[in-house]
């Protein structure tokens, strides 16, 4: 009888037995087929749906772009003491109000005519022309609106105050209001032209009005200031907002002249 090939190697040749064979690794499934799960593994996670048509959310922009605060042209925000020079008529009340009022930061205004109207009885009226006793309520008028000033400036509160100063007469003039305001204080002139005063004194009335002799008289005074070094602005064909911006213009360049 023929035996099996080996000489009698265990499992060759015997009926009902079969070498063990190795185990093999699982063949990847076709491209495109799903992959088989196994008998006991958790189910996947499945992803929302998704409508076929419904458009992809929007995705905000990068642009790097930074929103600034807007720019602040003119003084800005300095904190200031201005005096506002000029003749009856020239305005000088109704655009320090409105420069004062428009301004970015707290500023207040004192007028030098409304202090003096403080006083009620014996007022020293200026349509009576000037003497002793209209210099002295003048003189006490001018250091109640310094005294003011420097209190509103301690305060960090920015203060324009308006007066008719002559260039030629030194109890009504310049270093009489930086004595009582400050060295600081900072001067600009306000003159139109005659025409225009006289038309805006005859709208006045009580004791604002002046004749108009004394108008072109004080008109004539104001144009010293000229070759003074001082900012006039001639506001003949300005609005009062157009002043007050020509007005803070002219503050800014003084305020960038150097060794100010």
């Amino acid at each position: 009888m023929q035996q099996g090939v080996g000489g009698g190697g265990a499992g060759w040749g015997q009926p009902g037995h079969h070498q063990a064979v190795p185990p093999q690794p699982p063949i990847p499934p076709a491209h495109g087929w799903p992959v088989p799960v196994p008998p006991h593994a958790p189910p996947q996670a499945q992803a929302p749906h998704v409508p076929p048509h419904s458009p992809p959310p929007p995705v905000p922009e990068a642009t790097g772009h930074i929103p600034l605060p807007p720019a602040v042209s003119g003084t800005g925000g300095a904190t200031l003491a201005v005096l506002l020079i000029g003749p009856a008529g020239a305005g000088k009340t109704t655009v320090a109000r409105h420069w004062a009022s428009t301004r970015p930061v707290p500023t207040a205004h004192v007028s030098l005519d409304d202090v003096r109207e403080w006083v009620c009885s014996g007022f020293a009226d200026p349509q009576a022309g000037w003497n002793d006793h209209s210099e002295a309520q003048y003189r006490l008028a001018r250091r109640t609106c310094g005294f003011a000033a420097r209190n509103f400036l301690a305060n960090g509160i920015s203060c324009i105050l308006d007066d008719a100063v002559f260039p030629d007469r030194p109890v009504v003039g310049l270093g009489g209001w930086k004595r009582h305001v400050g060295p600081a204080l900072l001067p600009v002139v306000l003159l139109p032209g005659l025409e225009i005063v006289l038309e805006r004194n005859a709208a006045r009335s009580g004791n604002r009005r002046l004749s108009d002799e004394e108008v072109a008289r004080i008109h004539g005074r104001m144009a010293g200031w000229y070759g003074s070094g001082l900012p006039i602005i001639d506001n003949s064909d300005l609005d009062v907002e157009a002043t007050s911006r020509a007005l803070d213009e002219a503050l800014a360049r003084t305020l960038g002249t150097p060794g100010f």
